[in-house]
């Protein structure tokens, strides 16, 4: 099987931060606020938790912790921005105080990102591609912080094939993003497994990852604990890491640069053995 080689390049974040996206993959922790996200909701109501378990994901290897205050599982009840902001604001501030690491901001809302990159957030993930509130891309460029534009297939017509559903929705990402200003170098595609997708077709898009490199900028991607990996292994594994580690060697192997994960430990391990093959196949000693 081919390997690809990752797009990599240097990601500009905000407050004067940059990550380099290199040989060797970048991980983000997954750290939800929130009392009904369907894996660790309602594990870090306080903010001693959350920042607690962020420091303990950056000891094990992540670059980033992703920090969400409103739970993106289907059939989640929303709640309003301000309920939003109280969750996760306290703890963007207080890991800011007390690391170095990279944090992003999990949110579709252009004040919450504002608010969240006032906090000490370095990047805003966006599960709506920009394209709920295309406010929000006007507050990446004129904060500096990095974009993440995540696809997702709720509330629309999807296109029967799945890579070029893709092309479709991130394009009009992209087209947001630069109208608005967002440096290229600021930019990440995620092509949103799990979101309006089955399982079957979350195969299908881990098999064709490579495919959505065409649009030209790095991948973030995320199976971490996924109804389609509980669904491939035949069980319902609550907390299916080993699996959803052997899904992230598949999207290393396809290009992919930043895996979002909650099991950092477990992930970490297994894309050492990824990046490892990929040094061996070009010759070199590690």
């Amino acid at each position: 099987m081919d390997v690809i080689s990752p797009r990599g390049g240097t990601w500009k974040l905000a407050h004067g931060r940059s990550l380099v996206l290199s040989e060797t993959a970048t991980i983000m922790g997954i750290l939800n606020a929130t009392p009904d996200s369907f894996s660790d909701g309602g594990r870090y109501a306080s903010v001693e938790a959350a920042v607690t378990e962020a420091l303990k994901m950056v000891g094990e290897g992540a670059a980033i912790v992703d920090i969400g205050g409103e739970s993106t599982r289907p059939g989640a009840t929303p709640v309003d921005a301000a309920e939003e902001q109280r969750r996760i604001l306290p703890v963007i501030e207080e890991l800011a105080r007390r690391s170095d690491c990279l944090i992003s901001v999990d949110t579709y809302r252009a004040e919450t990102a504002r608010l969240a990159v006032e906090a000490g957030a370095h990047i805003i993930n966006d599960v709506h591609g920009a394209q709920r509130e295309p406010e929000i891309a006007a507050v990446a460029a004129k904060t500096g912080a990095a974009l993440c534009l995540m696809h997702t297939g709720r509330d629309r017509e999807k296109l029967a094939d799945v890579i070029e559903d893709q092309f479709l929705f991130l394009r009009r990402s992209l087209e947001i993003a630069r109208a608005a200003g967002v440096e290229e170098g600021a930019i990440v595609l995620d092509p949103g497994f799990g979101f309006a997708k089955d399982g079957p077709e979350n195969l299908i898009l881990l098999a064709r990852l490579a495919e959505v490199m065409a649009l030209g900028y790095p991948l973030l991607v995320g199976t971490s604990r996924k109804r389609f990996v509980r669904g491939a292994i035949g069980r319902n594994d609550p907390e299916p890491d080993i699996a959803t580690a052997a899904t992230s060697v598949l999207m290393r192997e396809r290009g992919a640069d930043i895996i979002r994960v909650h099991n950092v430990a477990a992930n970490r391990d297994a894309l050492a053995i990824a990046d490892a093959m990929r040094r061996a196949l070009r010759g070199e000693r590690w």
